[in-house]
């Protein structure tokens, strides 16, 4: 037996102590388990036998109400014991199959002797010896596997910097507690490691990275110091992986003061949040708020409109391309996602402290109470230098007070007498109890019929007036729809001049376009934030200042109106955003909404990182996907090895169809997990769902979808954002498709979407996209 061959014995035998160390630990916690959950079972059978009930006297009913508060404390401090232990559950676990996937022996300048320190998903304290046997890869001293190489090296612990010399480091696959594969690295995290995790198919849902994490991503994860971190990086370098683990970071580094709930990620789509939502519950953590922005704007603004989202909004540019308004159309979602297009709004809400506010009559039945001039001059009445909402909540306050006036007159009217034939026997007795109660009526007094009438009355009319004053107090009186679209009817700006504002030479058509859809009741998705703006501006924004760290992921794919508008909404967190402007596939993405975030929050509070190195995709695949971009050299391929892109050219449609159902069988057979044929739009999805469902074993994924499953699907363009496939077949790379330079970023996030294999099919002439691209870097079949 060599040296290696006995290190290696070493090895397994230090595994083995551990996870039976571990097990051990698991049967206790397992049984206390058992008596928590029967505590805690038997607390909630009992509540009530155990609570003394008697609200006969104030006395009695002090002790009632502190009875029911023990018994709800006890039982909430059994559930959160219970809870503890059954993650402490979890992470054993996990630790049983593989307790650890790093060593670093380190030595610190103190120290005779260097100190073996395990790095694994969770750490494991040994009671008896005192000391950790495996280190969660968020401790301080983790920071050193990520960062350095053999020789001086040093990390940040609470009490200051800590130095020394790391004398090994030793990386391991541990699968069923068998140590599968071991080797030594003098650099940051060993290509072996790494050649075998990417090298796996493709899962459903985004694993974890903790045993490959890279240098340039430990920054990401371990960076506390600005307010705003920036993330850019190309496709496949790691961000969403890298944030995932920031966020698992953050709520270890902070977990005596940040909760999950306190993190809010907001993801392109439902099907990517999907594919990220196991990341954090595989690190022992709970999952942070995920949203999309489009869930947002729809939570607010869904019932008053038929809103556009983003994927509408894409699949209406793509298809829209040589109809008349297509121009107008694109030159509306540019102003409207722009610092300009805020500053016009922020200029009429100047306006409308002073002049034109407009709302709606208060109406009742058909009715109208309160005019809608009458509200106006109210409103004016106040001092100017009350803020719009707080006017508006006095506004509120008065409109209720006349209703509540109103509401007696109303008692003596014809409708009244109508619904109280109408009631029902339980509302008589209910209102005899309720006044008997108050010691108002006898059961002789009650049969009088006139003092019954006029409760019945105020019964019937308060309980009509009720939505009405809901109403009010939302501010529903405000007009905000007609206030909106004075933007953009009249002649031009009524309310100043129109060469205040930087205005499109195309406003007079935009302002038609968007008068003519709000006219409809439609909300397009580049009116939803400025709409949803102005709302805010006029009731009084809505700020949560609660969540202490946003996460935005495809940052390119906002506006900087729209992170203007995240600002404004979370005010004391901190943000953190990635993004890849190679990706930029939204007609208002540019690298201004990067540097507006950079302007506000300024140098000494923004931190900035960029990710060159691309690990998702096989050197060939990156090596042919960068020769698309005019900046080819800001992407470095992981040195992985695979076969290089395929592109096959049909000219008849049947024989298209075909080859694809062909290389679909194929790789099928070969096992290959995941699939994708990637289309341009949801339109061609369905031609080619159409042409391959009789064919394959095929799934098509709509924008509604939530979820995708191993196996072959057709999926558009955009939703396909952020994900990875095993393989991908790019439905049709033709010119026809593929030939703008508008569409060159949106052509190169289909192709980078493939870890192993791709294939590029075209019907008719090949995309300019292809043809200028080296030709050794692609097999071209017939």
């Amino acid at each position: 037996m060599n040296q290696w061959e006995t290190e290696w014995k070493r090895e397994q035998e230090r595994v083995n102590t551990v996870v039976d160390q571990v097990k051990k630990k698991m049967n206790v916690l397992e049984a206390h388990l058992g008596g928590k959950k029967e505590d805690v079972v038997e607390i909630r059978k009992n509540f009530w036998e155990d609570v003394t009930v008697n609200f006969d006297d104030a006395h009695e009913a002090a002790e009632t109400a502190a009875s029911i508060k023990q018994q709800a404390e006890l039982l909430s401090e059994l559930e959160r014991s219970h809870k503890n232990a059954e993650d402490q559950r979890k992470s054993l676990v996990k630790l049983s199959d593989s307790p650890y996937f790093g060593r670093i022996d380190f030595k610190e300048n103190k120290d005779a002797k260097a100190d073996r320190i395990y790095l694994g998903v969770a750490s494991f304290y040994d009671e008896k010896a005192d000391e950790f046997l495996v280190y969660d890869w968020r401790a301080p001293i983790s920071s050193l596997y990520y960062d350095h190489s053999l020789g001086r090296a040093e990390y940040e612990a609470p009490e200051g910097i800590v130095s020394g010399e790391m004398q090994l480091k030793r990386q391991y696959i541990i699968r069923n507690a068998e140590i599968k594969s071991m080797f030594d690295t003098g650099v940051t995290i060993g290509d072996e490691l790494l050649q075998e995790v990417l090298s796996r198919q493709a899962n459903p849902q985004m694993k974890s990275i903790v045993a490959t994490i890279q240098k340039e991503q430990n920054q990401i994860i371990r960076n506390t110091k600005g307010t705003l971190l920036i993330v850019q990086g190309a496709a496949g370098c790691g961000k969403t992986s890298a944030a995932l683990q920031r966020v698992a970071y953050l709520l270890y580094r902070y977990r005596e003061t940040l909760t999950a709930n306190q993190i809010v990620l907001f993801s392109p789509n439902n099907v990517f949040n999907s594919y990220v939502s196991n990341v954090l519950p595989e690190l022992g953590e709970e999952n942070m708020l995920q949203t999309t922005f489009q869930q947002y704007v729809y939570h607010h603004l869904g019932d008053s409109y038929d809103l556009e989202d983003p994927l509408e909004q894409m699949e209406a540019v793509l298809t829209g391309d040589g109809q008349p308004s297509h121009k107008v159309r694109l030159d509306s979602i540019r102003f409207k996602a722009s610092l300009d297009f805020m500053n016009l709004i922020e200029g009429y809400i100047s306006h409308l402290h002073k002049e034109d506010m407009l709302f709606k009559s208060v109406v009742f039945r058909g009715r109208v109470l309160i005019t809608a001039d009458q509200i106006k001059e109210k409103f004016y009445s106040y001092p100017s230098a009350v803020s719009i909402p707080d006017r508006m909540k006095l506004v509120s306050e008065w409109l209720v007070s006349e209703v509540r006036k109103l509401e007696k007159t109303e008692r003596k009217e014809p409708w009244v007498e109508e619904k109280i034939q109408l009631l029902d026997k339980e509302v008589y007795v209910r209102l005899y109890q309720k006044l008997r109660k108050k010691k108002q009526y006898t059961e002789d007094s009650f049969n009088d019929f006139e003092r019954e009438q006029r409760l019945l009355s105020a019964y019937v009319v308060s309980k009509a007036f009720k939505p009405l004053k809901k109403r009010i107090k939302a501010l529903t009186f405000i007009n905000l729809k007609a206030m909106y679209m004075r933007l953009f009817t009249g002649e031009g700006l009524s309310w100043e001049r129109e060469d205040s504002y930087l205005l499109p030479d195309s406003w007079k058509e935009i302002s038609r376009l968007t008068a003519r859809t709000l006219g409809n009741g439609e909300l397009l998705y580049e009116d939803a934030t400025p709409y949803l703006y102005l709302k805010e501006r006029l009731e009084g924004f809505q700020t949560n200042t609660a969540v202490r760290h946003v996460f935005i992921d495809e940052a390119q794919d906002y506006s900087p109106f729209q992170f203007a508008f995240i600002q404004r909404l979370f005010p004391r967190s901190k943000m953190t955003v990635l993004g890849d402007l190679n990706q930029s596939i939204y007609v208002h993405s540019t690298g201004d909404a990067f540097q507006m975030l950079y302007d506000h929050y300024g140098k000494d509070h923004t931190e900035r990182i960029v990710l060159m190195r691309s690990y998702r995709s096989t050197r060939p695949i990156v090596e042919f996907t960068r020769e698309m971009l005019h900046e080819k050299d800001s992407i470095i391929p992981f040195n992985r090895d695979g076969e290089k892109p395929v592109l096959k050219q049909f000219e008849k449609k049947g024989d298209h169809a075909r080859a694809l159902a062909d290389t679909i069988r194929n790789l099928q057979d070969r096992q290959v997990k995941t699939i994708a044929v990637i289309c341009k739009t949801a339109k061609e999805c369905e031609e080619a769902y159409e042409s391959l469902k009789d064919q394959v074993d095929i799934e098509l994924m709509k924008k509604d979808s939530s979820s995708f499953k191993q196996g072959a699907l057709i999926i558009p363009s955009y939703l396909a954002k952020g994900i990875e496939f095993d393989a991908v077949l790019v439905f049709d790379a033709s010119n026809s498709q593929y030939s703008k330079e508008s569409e060159r970023r949106l052509f190169y996030t289909v192709c980078t979407r493939a870890m192993h294999e791709l294939y590029l099919f075209s019907y008719g002439e090949v995309s300019a996209f292809i043809t200028e691209v080296p030709e050794d870097t692609f097999i071209r079949e017939n």
